[in-house]
């Protein structure tokens, strides 16, 4: 709770509690003016909670508001991330969908199979040949032969060269790497 009270709060605390004792026992004198001084420190006693509980609702009052506050804008935040994050879906799924059929194009100029096709876009993924293995319910070695087959209907060495094959054109160029500037 202490990180809602700033240091203006605390101090308005601190003066409203002594600010409150001293009119409640300023008004014990007015009452009562031959009062002595351990009359005085027992009312003191009998007041103060009176005063610290009536500075801590306020004190409560307002971290509640803040809180209640902080809450809102947190609510808000979330609202325009999710709508961020859903354009950033809708436009991002036009393109992926086009990257998805330009490769489902580019494996039909190489004429894979739907064996080989599966396996190629397992293998754009990244997964190994023991998880494609898996994926498909065949051997290891089925999926090497497979793989040996991509590569050489393509014309390309290797999952490597098959990963840039499709992403050479999406990733920006690295600026001093030999690239002519347009």
């Amino acid at each position: 709770m202490s990180e809602f009270i700033d240091t203006r709060t605390r101090v308005w605390a601190i003066v409203a509690i002594i600010v409150g004792v001293a009119l409640l026992l300023g008004l014990e004198l007015i009452e009562e003016p031959d009062t002595t001084p351990l009359e005085l420190l027992l009312e003191l006693v009998d007041i103060l909670p009176i005063v610290l509980a009536s500075v801590g609702v306020v004190l409560l009052f307002r971290v509640t508001r803040r809180q209640r506050d902080d809450h809102l804008q947190v609510i808000r935040d979330l609202e325009v991330a999710r709508l961020q994050g859903q354009r950033w879906r809708a436009d991002s799924r036009a393109l992926l969908d086009g990257l998805g059929q330009a490769i489902e194009t580019q494996f039909s100029r190489w004429n894979f199979t739907e064996a080989e096709r599966e396996v190629a876009l397992l293998l754009l993924k990244g997964l190994s040949s023991k998880e494609i293995a898996a994926v498909r319910a065949v051997s290891v070695r089925t999926i090497h032969e497979q793989a040996r087959s991509i590569y050489s209907k393509a014309g390309l060495t290797g999952r490597a060269a098959l990963s840039a094959f499709f992403l050479e054109d999406l990733l920006a160029p690295i600026e001093g790497l030999g690239g002519s500037a347009d």
